[in-house]
């Protein structure tokens, strides 16, 4: 048997390098049908496969499952974990995701009936707490669609570039992380969330002359724009101290 999406050799009910479904079957979270090929839920948001269904690999030999992004991205976000679970996120409300250790299945919200800016925050929201808890199958599993839904909300606010730059750090493409942070600084060259993404994409590429720019920057405008009230900022507040110290640091360390 073949997958129909990638393509590959596989047996049973699911496709080993893709996770598409080799049959046609219901979804874990709502029940809907559906169809061969599948990876995601299109009426709630969940991956077909879950964790319990991924292949077990022994102990004594670590499986590929995990992959390189997937390790960096618990490295990166160990930094953001230390302010607490809405560090990434906005004020919790109706329709919120979750909140960290009560992942499971998606909720049984349909994705479709959203705007699309609304299901990138949704699916945002969805992998920045799987980073939180250190749920790498979660990671996988959601991060390829909260990718893809940023790209279908095109043109991002500010804050939604922060966050789809965000995304593409975890998923270890610092270049197009780079230049989504400057797409938004070229509207908002002050942006303090935009800075600092773009600082540390730059410093991931090696390029510390242009991270250290982007720092000195953040520093040099983070009284004004603290005191703007921006809503960005309220938003993410507990976020900004943390921020600040890594460009303190960065900045310090010459």
């Amino acid at each position: 048997m073949h997958c129909t999406q990638c393509g590959a050799e596989a047996q049973g009910k699911f496709c080993g390098p893709c996770g598409a479904s080799l049959v046609a079957l219901p979804c874990h979270s709502c029940r809907a049908e559906l169809p061969v090929g599948t990876r995601y839920c299109s009426e709630c948001g969940s991956p077909v496969r879950l964790a319990s269904d991924a292949p077990r690999t022994p102990p004594e030999s670590p499986g590929p499952q995990l992959l390189p992004w997937a390790l960096a991205a618990l490295l990166l976000v160990a930094l953001l974990v230390v302010g607490g679970s809405r560090i990434l996120s906005g004020p919790q409300g109706p329709g919120s995701a979750p909140p960290p250790g009560a992942l499971g299945p998606a909720p049984n919200v349909d994705l479709a009936s959203m705007s699309p800016g609304e299901a990138a925050d949704r699916l945002f929201n969805r992998v920045a707490m799987a980073l939180q808890v250190r749920d790498s199958i979660e990671v996988l599993n959601f991060l390829p669609m909260a990718l893809d839904a940023h790209e279908l909300a095109l043109p991002l606010s500010d804050v939604r570039l922060f966050r789809y730059s965000f995304l593409q750090r975890v998923a270890t493409d610092y270049q197009t992380a780079l230049r989504l942070a400057q797409e938004g600084l070229d509207r908002e060259p002050d942006h303090l969330l935009l800075l600092s993404a773009a600082a540390e994409a730059a410093r991931e590429l090696g390029d510390l002359a242009t991270a250290r720019a982007y720092f000195q920057h953040m520093l040099d405008v983070w009284a004004t724009e603290t005191a703007s009230g921006r809503t960005d900022y309220v938003e993410h507040e507990r976020l900004l101290p943390i921020l600040l110290g890594e460009a303190e640091t960065f900045v310090a360390d010459g």
